[in-house]
């Protein structure tokens, strides 16, 4: 005798969504994880960086004790005996150079100082993250020694604590100018998109206006209407935010051709004949069909304001002293002259940062373009 079984039901299938896909074949993208991974230990580093740096951006002696120019201070972990011991640096003679007429810095090996972690420096505070009150450093040598990893600048200040904390500058800067654009570009696109009419051709006009003006003549000039004396971190803000201002049009454009198609879909008229207001069809169900392009551009101008930034601060009219930027860390080696480059090669040591954030920007870019493109998809 057979007993019947009861029909299984079928499972379920489970369906994923576009960002969840998109997702996915990032992370199998090799050179968006590398870049995500150099974007990661730039953004610590700059977030951390009055605790990773052993000195303020501004720290310097104005007495006899400077070292202007100094070369990176050698770490030592062996004894002259070859003895493996705890990580140390030798103090610094001053000599003068007969032939080159400047001065040079040799190891006094008379004098050992150890490298001691998590130093408390009462003369230096800071807020971690603006907010917690501290005065320790993650390393540093007892004074009057000095531990400078990447060499001093002209002025004698370490070039490590600066590179580190002008990534906060240059790498924020990248990040508030791109979220300026890019929200006047949906807000003004998908006005333009949606009523067309006068207000389509008002928007679309404006646009072409502000893509003829150059940028840089705009920048020299705003640049020559601030007084001299006012805050040089307050002026480069400023023209960062007009930079934005102007540049949200290529968005605009996007967001626009996206919105005039989207405009006649099937669940659009829906939503019309439901009575939803024009705000929330273009913001719940427009605009988030955008937010893929959205996504990947973002990734693509973030980078093109950094070398916006550290241009301006290059050419004198960005971030000047006593702040420090990756464009204006280099603009000290350029004043410097070419002796300061050939002679002193660890002041081009910023550019290195700027090359690293922008290809880490364009390999993220480049995996969330494959990611949202199905022709691509693994």
């Amino acid at each position: 005798m057979t007993t019947a079984t009861a029909p299984t039901s079928p499972k379920p299938i489970q369906t994923q969504s576009l960002y969840q896909i998109a997702w996915r074949q990032f992370t199998r993208h090799s050179l968006a994880r590398w870049g995500m991974t150099i974007l990661g230990l730039l953004f610590l580093s700059a977030i951390f960086a009055p605790f990773l740096s052993p000195y303020s951006p501004t720290e310097y002696r104005s007495d006899e004790t400077r070292v202007s120019w100094a070369p990176p201070s050698r770490v030592h972990i062996r004894t002259e005996d070859g003895r493996l011991t705890r990580p140390f640096v030798y103090g610094v003679k001053r000599e003068v150079n007969l032939e080159t007429f400047r001065d040079d810095y040799v190891e006094d090996r008379t004098q050992v100082y150890p490298v001691r972690f998590f130093v408390p420096r009462p003369e230096s505070p800071y807020k971690l993250l603006g907010l917690i009150p501290m005065n320790v450093r993650l390393f540093g040598v007892e004074e009057p020694a000095r531990i400078f990893l990447w060499g001093t600048d002209n002025l004698g200040r370490d070039q490590f604590s600066r590179v580190l904390f002008g990534g906060q500058f240059s790498l924020s800067i990248g990040l508030i100018a791109t979220l300026v654009s890019v929200v006047l570009g949906m807000l003004l696109g998908g006005i333009a998109g949606f009523f067309r009419g006068w207000i389509d051709t008002l928007i679309m006009r404006l646009v072409e206006v502000l893509s003829a003006v150059p940028e840089l003549f705009l920048l020299i000039t705003l640049r020559a209407l601030f007084p001299l004396d006012i805050n040089p971190l307050l002026v480069m803000y400023f023209i960062i935010g007009i930079l934005a201002l102007i540049g949200w049009g290529g968005i605009a454009r996007t967001v626009r051709s996206q919105l005039l198609s989207t405009r006649e879909l099937d669940y659009v008229q829906a939503a019309q004949a439901l009575g939803a207001g024009n705000s929330r069809i273009i913001s719940r169900h427009m605009l988030p069909n955008t937010l893929s392009f959205i996504i990947v551009a973002v990734s693509l101008i973030i980078p093109s304001y950094i070398l916006l930034e550290s241009g301006l601060s290059f050419l004198g009219i960005g971030l000047v002293e006593p702040y420090a930027s990756w464009g204006a860390l280099l603009k000290v080696a350029q004043d410097g002259g070419f002796e300061s480059i050939s002679g002193r090669p660890w002041v081009l040591i910023p550019g290195i940062f700027i090359f690293l954030a922008v290809i880490a920007w364009q390999f993220v870019g480049d995996g969330l373009r494959d990611a949202f493109d199905p022709r691509k998809r693994q």
